[in-house]
């Protein structure tokens, strides 16, 4: 695999996951119904925000709308990659598309981490501050947080991703991981240039996911306290059920990634580490539509009025 004469790297192979060809055909119908699901759901939830009245009011449904397409660009970033290389037994992935994959995601995966927060923050403020919450997160105000975490999630990687591009790839060309990770990619970098950048790359991930999670602990600290305090019992069970599958939603999020960061860097490890991959861009984002939504009756009620406004407009065309 040894590049000759020093050439740069043009292209990367992505090793992916080294199954029979029935096994990655059962992953290929698998996660290619996964994805469509994952669409369709996420689909759903910004169309009934966009459409309904009553959920576009509600600074907790404009970021969770958001929240909704955030996921959509996150498991589409990776997944159609890994599916066309279960189909066609290739993982050819060209070095501009391999790095530009490795900025959305990770990018994407920041802005995931500031939307946890922002969610938190609006949860903390609804119930901390009732009085108060109207005015300090109106749709306003939440249109220029949801912008924020935009901004910031894909403003932190522009550094370490010019870093590492411009490093030192002169063979061999092989990732061992169904997307272009960071960790295989800086083991392939020629030395002695890689320290600098696995350090930063590092520290950037520890500050943005340690900070962020930080917040949200506290946040919903906060939030846990003051709920124990309320006499009313039937709206304390309602608002304990809510910031439940928020911190679901979280949990989710944190333990995976930061469950790739405990298992150590080996050959049989990197197994461990794929699957922990495959489940925080493949299965999460699936599975937080269903978190979010299955017991919130506005969300519930929203989506009866969308289907009884179809079905009325369906009878009016079949009757003219």
């Amino acid at each position: 695999m040894e590049l000759v004469n020093g050439t740069r790297v043009q292209e990367f192979i992505l090793l992916g996951f080294e199954l029979g060809q029935q096994k990655r055909f059962l992953l290929l119908v698998f996660f290619s119904i996964l994805y469509v699901l994952t669409l369709a759901e996420n689909f759903t939830i910004i169309t009934l925000v966009v459409v309904d009245t009553h959920l576009s009011r509600f600074p907790m449904y404009i970021l969770l709308s958001n929240f909704s397409w955030l996921e959509i660009c996150y498991v589409s970033t990776t997944v159609p990659r890994m599916l066309f290389d279960l189909a066609s037994l290739r993982g050819i992935i060209s070095f501009p598309a391999c790095f530009l994959q490795f900025y959305i995601f990770f990018s994407l995966g920041t802005t995931e981490c500031f939307f946890l927060s922002a969610m938190a923050l609006d949860r903390y403020l609804a119930i901390c501050h009732p009085l108060r919450y109207p005015q300090m997160m109106s749709p306003d105000s939440c249109y220029v947080l949801v912008t924020a975490c935009w901004l910031l999630g894909f403003l932190v990687y522009v550094i370490p991703v010019i870093l590492i591009s411009n490093m030192s790839f002169c063979g061999p060309n092989v990732i061992d991981h169904f997307l272009c990770d960071p960790g295989p990619i800086l083991s392939l970098a020629c030395p002695p240039l890689a320290n600098a950048p696995i350090v930063l790359q590092t520290a950037m991930n520890v500050v943005v996911c340690l900070g962020n999670m930080f917040f949200v602990v506290l946040s919903y600290g906060a939030v846990i306290l003051t709920l124990m305090k309320t006499s009313c019992q039937s709206n304390r069970m309602k608002s304990f059920s809510t910031i439940s599958f928020h911190l679901l939603v979280v949990a989710l999020f944190y333990g995976p990634v930061a469950g790739s960061y405990v298992v150590p860097v080996g050959e049989s490890e990197m197994k461990v580490i794929k699957v922990i991959t495959l489940f925080y861009t493949a299965v999460t984002p699936f599975l937080n539509p269903m978190i979010y939504c299955l017991r919130n009756d506005q969300v519930k009620e929203a989506l009866g009025r969308l289907w009884q406004r179809k079905t009325i407009l369906l009878e009016s065309r079949v009757t003219v």
